[in-house]
């Protein structure tokens, strides 16, 4: 088993996926880069076992549990291919936390489990797995282990996650996910078959408006972490924000219609928000 072949591969695999902001950008230290894309492999092969869409729930639920599996196996050394060698040899490494990985195996199996939510809350708890445990790794890739930076990064993966939801929103419901609230719909008066019928009325757009002022607002209290941060990493969290922020912007400019345009970062936006964080004072 090669390893080095593993983390080089892993590199090739987040550069050939399209996210929201750049995964192992050229901000990025080199040695850090094979680390964040070996991480990157694991979450989104997860990823792809629950939005499996030619097997039944039953199987992508048997394949998470597989990976979980393999991550137990490999964290007591026991790996059975060359990425769970890098990632074995990354968490070590680096002293990464456990947990972080098995939660992100429990957003995924919920996933595939459930595909309505009653209220914010409880898809804020959703984003306890799904998005912040990547911020925490990231920052204990770079040594910072500080709990109020830990949280401000929490704010923001959840604001990232959040805003994925919005853009997604046709392809999640094409996939029997809704992730506005069952709560929410009702305040503004909304409903499933809005969405099967791709329709833009006004309660819509004012739900998705409330859905997106309130994902800025906590990109804008996320960025507080810029604080605890310097040099690079300090640019690379903060193209992620403009670029999390870009998205919502391009749905306003939609007029909030999230069932017929999904908005996309271009390589001009990349390099526009690239300049703005790097000017950022």
């Amino acid at each position: 088993m090669n390893e080095e072949n593993a983390y080089q591969e892993a590199i090739n695999f987040a550069r050939s996926h399209y996210e929201n902001f750049p995964v192992v950008s050229f901000l990025v230290p080199a040695k850090l880069r094979k680390h964040i894309a070996v991480i990157y492999w694991f979450a989104r092969t997860a990823d792809d076992f629950a939005d499996e869409e030619n097997l039944s729930k039953k199987e992508r639920a048997e394949k998470l549990d597989e990976l979980e599996n393999r991550l137990t196996e490999l964290l007591n050394g026991n790996y059975s291919n060359h990425f769970e060698l890098a990632l074995f040899s990354t968490i070590n490494e680096k002293d990464l936390s456990h947990e972080h990985f098995y939660n992100l195996l429990k957003a995924f199996r919920q996933d595939v489990t459930k595909n309505r939510y009653e209220n914010f809350d409880e898809l804020l708890f959703y984003c306890t797995n799904s998005a912040n445990p990547v911020g925490r790794l990231i920052l204990e890739l770079y040594g910072i282990r500080n709990e109020e930076a830990m949280i401000y990064s929490d704010t923001i993966c959840t604001a990232l996650q959040l805003t994925n939801f919005w853009q997604d929103t046709m392809t999640d419901y094409q996939k029997g996910r809704i992730y506005y609230t069952t709560e929410e719909m009702a305040k503004f008066s909304v409903t499933e078959n809005m969405f099967e019928l791709k329709e833009n009325n006004f309660n819509l757009r004012e739900l998705v408006k409330y859905n997106v002022d309130r994902t800025e607002e906590l990109f804008t209290e996320g960025r507080k972490l810029l604080s605890f941060l310097k040099g690079r990493l300090k640019y690379e969290i903060m193209w992620t924000i403009l670029g999390g922020e870009k998205i919502l912007d391009k749905i306003r400019r939609n007029n909030y219609n999230v069932n017929e345009y999904r908005p996309v970062i271009t390589k001009k936006d990349f390099l526009f928000l690239l300049i703005r964080s790097i000017l950022f004072k």
